[in-house]
Order: C-alpha cells, then sequence, then structure tokens
C-alpha cells in the first residue's frame, strides 16, 4: 500500500490534471502496488481538494454495474464516486465541452433520497422506502487518466478508474420524476440519439438486476469506511448503456418514453 504522502501526491495529480485538461499516466504505473483501498483513499484526498476549492457535495455515483464490464476489467463488484455540486446541469442546457479533457454519455436513473440510508445490511426495499422519486439523466463520465499507457500500452484498472473520482465529470437532469414503486424500475428503457441519430438502447435491469441494488450495494459499501447516503442526496445507479463518445456541437436527447426525455448540446 501507498503512503499518506504519495496518495496526497497522487490526488493533486489528479486535481491539476482535471484543472489543465491534460491527462496524466496511469496511476498505478506510476506508483506500483498501488491497491484498491489506496485508489479510494486517493479519491477521498481528490476531494477533500475539491471542497477546499469551494465544491459541495451532493450525492454519490456508482459505476461498472454491468457484469460485462465488471468482466471486461477483471473485477466481481461496482464502483463508486462523488457528485459535486459544479457537475449539475439541467435538461435543454448547452454544455461547455471545454470543461472535459475526454468526455462521454451514459443512460442512468437518478435517486433522489428522502430518508438516509446507512449500512451494513440495506437492502433494495429498504433504497425504494427511503427514495423520494426517481427521474432520468445523463452521466458525463471523462477520463483525467491516460485511456492507454504510451509505453506499454497497457489500459487503465480499476484502481485508476477509483482514483479518478469514478471518472465522474457532470450529470444532466431531466424527464419526469416518478415514484420509486410506481412502475418496475427494471423495465424502464431508454434511446440514446445523437444529433437525431440513435446510438445505444438498454433497460435499467442491466443495473446489478434493479437499479436500487445498486443503490443498496453502495450504501452498503460506504459503511466500510464509515460513511453513509443522507437525506436530500442524489444518486447515479450506474449506466444501461455503452458509453457512446461526443464532440462539440453534438446534442444528444435520451428518449425515457414516459418518464420523457433529457436532452442537451455540447457547446
Amino acid at each position: 500500500m501507498l503512503d499518506d504522502a504519495t496518495r496526497r501526491a497522487a490526488a493533486r495529480a489528479l486535481f491539476d490534471a482535471e484543472r489543465t485538461r491534460v491527462q496524466i499516466r496511469q496511476p498505478h504505473r506510476q506508483w506500483p502496488g498501488m491497491t484498491l483501498e489506496d485508489a479510494y483513499a486517493i479519491q477521498r484526498e481528490l476531494i477533500a481538494l475539491k471542497l477546499a476549492a469551494g465544491r459541495r457535495v451532493v450525492g454519490r455515483k456508482v459505476g461498472l454495474t454491468s457484469k460485462a464490464m465488471q468482466t471486461q476489467i477483471g473485477i466481481d463488484e461496482p464502483d463508486f464516486g462523488v457528485l459535486l455540486d459544479d457537475m449539475l446541469y439541467d435538461t435543454g442546457t448547452d454544455v461547455p465541452i471545454d470543461r472535459f479533457t475526454e468526455p462521454r454519455l451514459e443512460v442512468e436513473l437518478l435517486f433522489v433520497l428522502g430518508a438516509p440510508l446507512k449500512g451494513p445490511g440495506v437492502t433494495m426495499l429498504d433504497v425504494l422506502d427511503a427514495t423520494r422519486w426517481v427521474q432520468p439523466a445523463i452521466e458525463i463520465i471523462d477520463a483525467r487518466v491516460q485511456r492507454v499507457d504510451p509505453e506499454s500500452k497497457g489500459t487503465r484498472t480499476i484502481v485508476d478508474s477509483v482514483s479518478d473520482n469514478a471518472a465522474n465529470a457532470g450529470v444532466v437532469i431531466g424527464g419526469r420524476p416518478v415514484g420509486p414503486r410506481d412502475l418496475d424500475l427494471r423495465w424502464v428503457g431508454a434511446l440514446l440519439a445523437r444529433n437525431g441519430q440513435i446510438e445505444e438502447t438498454g433497460v435499467a435491469a442491466g443495473v446489478l438486476d434493479h437499479p436500487a441494488r445498486s443503490v443498496a450495494w453502495l450504501a452498503n459499501k460506504l459503511a466500510q469506511y464509515g460513511e453513509s447516503l443522507a437525506a436530500g442526496e442524489i444518486v447515479m445507479s450506474g449506466s444501461f448503456t455503452r458509453a457512446v463518445f461526443c464532440h462539440r456541437g453534438d446534442t444528444f436527447n435520451a428518449d425515457y418514453g414516459p418518464l420523457g426525455a433529457v436532452t442537451f448540446r455540447f457547446v
């Protein structure tokens, strides 16, 4: 495991990479022997730097919730990151692409909590009880870490993603809020279009069989670090489409059928 000074140095490098939009070498190659515990510690140091710069925590995101992605990366559970106030956008917004380094999009459901969730032992039913409403959202993910190492040609690992705040960058919120038991959340579907052309489709059952299970997993995982989810926080439960690359001028529309749509443009 890394010592505290090395963890702080890694967090500072990631903080500066986001500010300058210049990717750094994969952390696990810069700091050999880096563990998942190190990665979450670096993430906490990174968030501390953002809070010191004036940001505010508004919730969490869960990533790598599909079996296909877990198999590809060689893990058996999701990861998580922290959502900050400057990451949120309303549907219909023009989003400045210069804020990001290598943005991609994922289609998700967002949970708004009306009661706290504290693990261990949180179940899917506990999540449904604690949720005020669920609504459509698009997550903008980004990479402050090189996707492919220029020397070894190796790709990023789970520790690289986790230390980079699980690739968190932005959330565009829209559509129609619904009660968590007003419909079977497993069957919420979406069509993601870029510039009028369908790029991806999916249903929310792709997120751990039910997106509320993702929130339960998060609450129980946070308990291992002495943390919990507070009333009023939001949780991005995980993508049920593949990530789509973005370019300046692209207009995206995620059509959730009866739950409405999320639309924005990169400028």
